[in-house]
């Protein structure tokens, strides 16, 4: 069997902690690949952006909050700063770059005018799809090494993971 890099990582402390009952190569192995793979998947996205003229990370990330939130179709920009994990004063400054570039509006709520409401305008939405679609190419390119089927498989494993550490 082929060796990638993860193997010669796994073999040195595997011959460092060869008289440790604790360590557990495999999973080693399966986490620092878990690992590398979400690494090649934040630099992919790192140089999309980079070269990006029209959208910023930070600013797709803003307007991707805002396109799958729960709300229906509107959020206040308290309710991005929390689900983007930044700052009040962070999503102001996000919320002016994408009003300015008239991918969101920014407008007083109709019933409460203290509130405001954020809402993604037809230019906002496209921009998004743009975005999600390449960025899905870039996933979907991450893992090709794999058929549908070792994807399925790898998912129930995975989803296994998951269950047990939600429960």
């Amino acid at each position: 069997m082929e060796q990638d890099s993860v193997d010669q990582h796994v073999a040195r402390w595997s011959a460092f902690w060869k008289d440790e009952p604790s360590f557990a190569p495999e999973v080693e192995g399966a986490l620092v690949r878990m690992n590398y793979i979400q690494r090649e998947a934040r630099r992919a996205d790192a140089a999309a952006f980079a070269e990006s003229r029209e959208l910023s990370a930070e600013d797709y990330k803003t307007l991707h909050v805002l396109m799958i939130q729960p709300w229906p179709i509107e959020a206040t920009p308290a309710q991005l700063a929390e689900a983007s994990k930044v700052t009040r004063a962070a999503m102001t400054s996000r919320l002016d770059r994408l009003v300015a570039a008239e991918l969101v509006t920014r407008e007083n709520d109709d019933t409460d005018r203290r509130r405001v409401l954020i809402r993604p305008t037809a230019a906002g939405r496209a921009m998004w799809n743009k975005y999600i679609f390449e960025g899905m190419a870039r996933d979907q390119r991450l893992l090709r090494a794999l058929s549908y089927e070792e994807l399925t498989q790898l998912n129930g494993l995975l989803r296994k993971v998951v269950l047990d550490l939600e429960s």
